[in-house]
């Protein structure tokens, strides 16, 4: 007869810790549910290895649910019949990990070995919050000792030095390291588990609603770029004309830019979704990237950094500073009469709607963002949309010209294949 498995129930394991009473009970298969006499509970596997019974130490309930441990004990069984000491195996990656008992030494791991599936602005802005703050008020604690009060100090001096919604991304990068340091085996507790940011700081403000330049906006805007700067100008409008992201057209480098073909190839590396995307591109938006090329003075990048002090920091070539556009545009549009203030990234939104306007379809229109498409159409439709994305951003920089020269905007009729079905 088959061993029974899968013998225990949520409802049982909440009961038993409730009742805090020392406890061993299997769910077949060696995989069993302990409670210790200080109440700890735990989920351990016991197997045979080498004529000898043995014992490994999967993970605390409840941070490790039911259905966890069970996934965790089939793998460890799975290891075992392919003659590996499971427990052997942990107690040297234990041993391993002494060295990182300090929080700093968590945070290290973290950040080399726990980061490449962040998109590369999200990484940056976790390892600044990480460098600026967690590290100057943690990093000297030992993992065992940083406690949630000392945790919610943290993020309530962050609060008052920034604001709630840099607290609330701080406190998820602090329980992102500890979480970090549960799956490896080098601290048994989350000290963020039950801190909430806004229960320290106050609700964060709510997210600015993305804003759509009107074409009468378009119209005063455009000839008076000018006025911060030609680099500043040529990159709005390329912005515009290519719907791409600000931090991509800061870190685009020659090599990603054939003028002669006129395409301009967003690597995964610096797209934000990490998502390639070959942008074609209109003959004026190519006259502008040769205007970027003649201020480039040689540089690789496109955009390169203004500031001679930011290259010596760094040691190297720096890349055009985003947060520059941002404050040279608030600066602009005090000056205009109709042009509300807005960011660069609302260039996108701006960008996007027009599209719509011009009747382009939701779908060419979402690739010409570099948005998914949902899951289910990724699956089925493999299909990139270049041509009619060529079509599509050709009629929208069109109208862009138009606006900036002041002439009347007429759809052209070789476009009328770019409009919805009626």
């Amino acid at each position: 007869m088959a061993r029974t498995i899968n013998k225990l129930t949520d409802i049982q394991l909440r009961s038993w810790v409730k009742a805090g009473k020392p406890l061993a009970i299997s769910d077949g298969g060696g995989l069993t549910f302990t409670i210790a006499s200080t109440g700890h509970a735990a989920w351990v596997l016991r197997y045979r290895f080498g004529g000898k019974q043995k014992e490994l130490t999967l993970g605390s309930y409840p941070t490790l649910s039911l259905q966890s441990a069970r996934e965790k004990a089939s793998q460890a069984r799975a290891d075992i019949l392919g003659n590996k000491d499971v427990a052997s195996i942990k107690r040297i990656e234990k041993k391993r990990l002494k060295e990182i008992v300090t929080f700093r030494g968590l945070v290290t791991a973290y950040q080399a070995n726990a980061m490449n599936h962040l998109a590369a602005s999200t990484a940056q802005q976790r390892n600044q919050h990480i460098n600026k703050y967690i590290l100057r008020d943690l990093g000297s604690f030992n993992c065992a000792d940083i406690t949630p009060h000392l945790v919610a100090d943290l993020i309530e001096r962050v609060g008052k030095e920034k604001t709630p919604n840099v607290a609330e991304v701080t406190l998820t990068a602090v329980s992102e390291v500890f979480k970090y340091g549960q799956r490896k085996g080098a601290v048994v507790n989350n000290p963020c588990f039950s801190l909430k940011a806004s229960s320290i700081t106050g609700e964060p403000e709510p997210t600015r609603p993305r804003l759509k330049l009107s074409e009468t906006e378009l119209r005063e805007l455009l000839p008076n770029l000018h006025s911060i700067g030609e680099q500043n100008a040529l990159a709005v409008k390329i912005l515009l004309s290519t719907c791409c992201r600000i931090g991509e057209l800061a870190r685009a480098e020659w090599k990603d830019i054939d003028l002669k073909a006129g395409i301009w190839t967003i690597p995964a590396s610096k797209a934000k979704n990490a998502k390639p995307l070959a942008i074609p591109l209109h003959t004026a938006v190519v006259e502008w990237f040769q205007e970027l090329k003649a201020l480039a003075m040689g540089s690789s990048f496109v955009m390169p950094a203004r500031q001679s002090r930011r290259e010596k920091t760094h040691g190297k070539p720096m890349h055009y500073e985003q947060r520059a556009l941002n404050s040279m545009l608030k600066k602009l549009t005090k000056k205009l009469n109709n042009v509300r203030e807005f960011t660069p990234h609302d260039l996108r939104s701006t960008a996007r709607s027009h599209l719509a306007a011009l009747g382009v379809q939701v779908v060419v229109a979402e690739r010409c963002l570099n948005h998914s498409l949902g899951s289910l159409m990724e699956i089925y439709d493999q299909h990139d949309y270049f041509e009619e994305r060529r079509a599509a951003l050709s009629t929208w920089t069109s109208f862009l010209l138009a606006c900036e020269a002041g002439q009347e905007w007429k759809t052209p009729p070789h476009t009328s294949h770019l409009r919805l079905a009626a």
